[in-house]
């Protein structure tokens, strides 16, 4: 127990539970990209992240510069959410947001809108369930994180998969997004040893998705009828 309460220390950045809450309540706010991406068309949606992605790293990167206005102001609003690595001036690495916004101009630009906005619910959701239980709960060391972690971003993952739109919705295509989002699971425990989890999460989880649409319905359009493409 002492292990994995040191171990998800570790990983969650030294940060309380109540700031992790808050911060995953701000975080939760990112589902609004996948559905409103649903109902625009694939131009639009590069015409809004790409300025946002770039006004973020603009002052993700400006924050570093210490004794500044900006830095003073970002880290009274902002320090007591950000985790170490988040504040380290040496690294100067970014933080989550500016992550989640700089994935989603990857996923959106590469893979097709029905496999997007599976895998960036799956991100936002899996990703609240894995850090809030597992940080509670998580009791059972698994690979990098903890069991109990990695089980509710399965779960709640799996939700996400029967709620968001499929092409024909016959059975393969939950079948793929369950096996999507187990990959995902794991991809999440593991993210550290890679890059954020805000990247590995939704790239991982389309690029299953497309590969195994690739195999098991290679004749399927991944085109969602009805909608802006």
């Amino acid at each position: 127990t002492i292990l994995i309460r040191r171990m998800n220390q570790i990983d969650r950045g030294h940060i309380d539970y109540k700031s992790e809450v808050l911060r995953k309540s701000i975080h939760l706010c990112s589902l609004s990209i996948p559905v409103i991406y649903y109902f625009i068309t694939k131009e639009a949606a590069l015409g809004i992240l790409i300025p946002l992605a770039v006004f973020s790293l603009i002052i993700d990167l400006a924050r570093y510069k210490k004794n500044t206005k900006l830095n003073q102001y970002f880290h009274a609003l902002f320090g007591f959410m950000l985790r170490e690595h988040e504040k380290d001036h040496n690294k100067k690495n970014l933080n989550g947001a500016t992550y989640v916004l700089l994935s989603a101009v990857i996923v959106i630009l590469i893979f097709p809108k029905v496999l997007v906005v599976t895998a960036f619910a799956v991100l936002i959701v899996g990703d609240i369930a894995a850090a809030l239980i597992g940080r509670k709960f998580g009791k059972t060391k698994f690979l990098d994180k903890s069991l109990q972690g990695t089980l509710a971003f399965f779960f709640f993952s799996c939700i996400v998969v029967f709620l968001t739109p499929k092409v024909n919705g016959n059975y393969e295509e939950y079948l793929i997004g369950i096996v999507a989002v187990a990959i995902g699971a794991i991809a999440e425990n593991v993210s550290s040893r890679f890059a954020d989890d805000n990247l590995v999460i939704p790239i991982s989880v389309s690029l299953a998705m497309l590969l195994m649409y690739h195999f098991l319905l290679p004749d399927m359009a991944l085109v969602l009828a009805n909608v802006p493409n």
